[in-house]
């Protein structure tokens, strides 16, 4: 995830499987992809300016507008924070296979 000074994610990105299972049987690469999923098309139906996105295979990139209205900032922290606490969850039961990585821009 990339968040700015004040703590709030600007932009996130997931990559690759998690290598726990098969591929279509990997539970933690599924339960990733549902929050994340879940995640761009809360922004994509909640906000009136759309991210950014680029989804294909096992990469999914969010990239936030710069310039949205306080209501649409707040909807979308609200989204992108839940993802993060849904993505941790899994994190602190399967840390050899998932990373959150925190990048500042």
């Amino acid at each position: 995830m990339y968040k700015d000074g004040h703590n709030l994610v600007k932009s996130f990105r997931v990559e690759g499987h998690t290598g726990y299972a098969d591929h279509g049987q990997d539970i933690i690469c599924a339960g990733i992809s549902a929050i994340t999923q879940t995640a761009l098309m809360g922004l994509l139906h909640y906000l009136e300016k759309k991210p950014v996105y680029e989804k294909e295979g096992g990469l999914l990139i969010c990239k936030l507008e710069q310039g949205l209205s306080d209501d649409d900032r707040l909807k979308a922290q609200a989204i992108l924070g839940t993802m993060e606490m849904g993505l941790r969850e899994i994190e602190s039961q399967y840390q050899d296979f998932i990373q959150i990585r925190i990048r500042r821009c």
